[in-house]
Order: C-alpha cells, then sequence, then structure tokens
C-alpha cells in the first residue's frame, strides 16, 4: 500500500536514516515534470485530506443535490486500520473527518462523517463515507462541486491525474495497462490500474482520485506501488496474469478501479450491495 502517513512515519523513527524519503517527507517533494491534461484542467476542488491519507467528495451520474455526500478513499486509511483479507466492513458509525480543499488546495472547510458506508482490501481496497452534509450544502457553503465517479472502465493509454490532498500535489501520466490480479501481502486486488512511471506516489497519496483528463471524472482510487522490487510483500505488490505467471515493477504504481462502485449506489447515495450490475464484495 501507499502507506497512511501515520504508518510511513513509524517506519521512519524505526528504520531511522535507512528510510527513503519517498516514504515520509516533511514537506511535499517538488512535483515532477509530466505530460499536462490535453483536454479538461483538473484542480484540487473536492479533494479532500485524511489524518493520514488522501480522499475526495464523490457522486455517483445518478446522485442529487439533497443526497448526503459521499468521500471515497482507500480501505487501507480507515481509522481502525486495515480489513483483514475477506473483510468487508458495512454502515459502521464514524465521526471522521475531512478538510475540504478549493481549486488552489486551500482548506475551505471540514467535512464529518456520519458512517463508513463501505470498505474492503478483498478485490478491490476502498472505503466510502456517509457525510451529515448533502452536495447541496457542501456547494452552498464553500462552493464546492462533488468530483463525479465514471460509469464506465477506463481506456489504456488515457490520460490521468492523481491528485493528492493530503499533500496539494498532482501526479500526471497515462493508464500504462492493466493488472489482471495484483496480490500484496495477505491482500489480492482485481483488474488494478497500472501507471506509467511518471505517477510516482508516496506515502500519504493513498485515496487520491484518479482523474481522467479528458472527461474530468473518477476513474480510480489511488492504492499501492512497488517499493523496493520485492515479490508480493506488503508494499510491493506483484501482478499475476490468468496463468498464474507473476511480474514484478519495482518503481511502479497502482489504482483501484471505481467505475465498479456506481452500480452499487442506489438512489439516496445508499450502497447497496444487491442491486443489478453490483460486484463489490458483500460481507
Amino acid at each position: 500500500m501507499k502507506k497512511p502517513l501515520v504508518g510511513a512515519l513509524l517506519s521512519l523513527l524505526l528504520l531511522g536514516a535507512a528510510v527513503t524519503p519517498a516514504v515520509a517527507a516533511p514537506t511535499a517533494p517538488t512535483a515532477p515534470t509530466a505530460p499536462e491534461a490535453t483536454a479538461l484542467a483538473v484542480t484540487y476542488a473536492g479533494t479532500v485530506a485524511l489524518s493520514n491519507c488522501s480522499g475526495s467528495v464523490v457522486r455517483a451520474p445518478a446522485s442529487q443535490p439533497n443526497d448526503l455526500a459521499l468521500v471515497l478513499s482507500n480501505g487501507h486509511c480507515l481509522e481502525s486500520g486495515f480489513p483483514a483479507a475477506g473483510e468487508v466492513i458495512r454502515d459502521r458509525p464514524s465521526t471522521r473527518s475531512f478538510s475540504l480543499l478549493n481549486a488552489a488546495g486551500s482548506k475551505v472547510g471540514t467535512l464529518r462523517a456520519s458512517r463508513i458506508a463501505y470498505a474492503t482490501m478483498t478485490d478491490t481496497d476502498i472505503s466510502i463515507y456517509q457525510l451529515t452534509r448533502t452536495y447541496a450544502q457542501i456547494q452552498s457553503q464553500y462552493g464546492i462541486t462533488a468530483l463525479t465517479l465514471n460509469d464506465v472502465r477506463p481506456a489504456q493509454g488515457s490520460a490521468i491525474k492523481v491528485v493528492s490532498g493530503y499533500w496539494k500535489r498532482t501526479y500526471s501520466c497515462s493508464v500504462d495497462g492493466f493488472a489482471y490480479r495484483l496480490k500484496e501481502g495477505d491482500w489480492t486486488w482485481k483488474d488494478s490500474v497500472r501507471y506509467t512511471s511518471a505517477c510516482n506516489t508516496i506515502g500519504g497519496t493513498s485515496g487520491s482520485p484518479v482523474i481522467d483528463t479528458t472527461t474530468g471524472k473518477v476513474v480510480g482510487v489511488n492504492n499501492t506501488g512497488n517499493e523496493d522490487g520485492a515479490r508480493c510483500t506488503v508494499n510491493n505488490p506483484c501482478e499475476v496474469d490468468q496463468n498464474g505467471n507473476v511480474t514484478v515493477r519495482q518503481g511502479i504504481n497502482y489504482a483501484q478501479q471505481t467505475y465498479i462502485v456506481v452500480p452499487c449506489i442506489a438512489p439516496g447515495n445508499k450502497i447497496d450491495l444487491n442491486r443489478p450490475g453490483c460486484t463489490l464484495p458483500k460481507p
């Protein structure tokens, strides 16, 4: 996983000078040179900073202004720690707070969760929080519109940006391809997005929205990368193809696709795992 900052700082304390700056840095590093979006300008508006990760206020295409808003991040960013392999969390009370950012990356307010609507690290690595405010209330008070989840699979070669609310840093690259299975420690994820090398995300970028620069819609949630070249270990995921062949790509990072979430969002922004087309793991 792209370690939450708590984990990264712990690693720093344990390993001392042996830890590379990519694990935890006191300030955001200088953004890398990368191709700029050719269609839409992508900003920080709608992204959020968690205590240890990044995230974004999101809506489904059919979400309504008076629906309670949703925040998307990673399952491994939960305040309760990593879900176990096979574990699915549903409708758990939460009072977690999120710093809401505007287009320039400045904090404009604090949002608060009422519950964890859904979270897992099985097949995918996502958490979805339900907030105490509606999209209309957030728009009225802060002038911020939620990011829209795309309902179709991203295409190989499409230009993307990974927007970190924690670091207030944006990474620009393309979809290099897809990992049939991505295995990291005890966890296995399906059909993960593999970035080209320009998106060299770091600890604290976990949960960042991956935005297609042509549509401006969210197509993924940033979650991991192979740091040391190890094979299938924590912080060193490996790709496994349909025939069981394993490939290790040191320095390459990954995201989990989010189009699969859309069919699971029922009217009223409720997560309904029994809706037609919903393939998210069930408890």
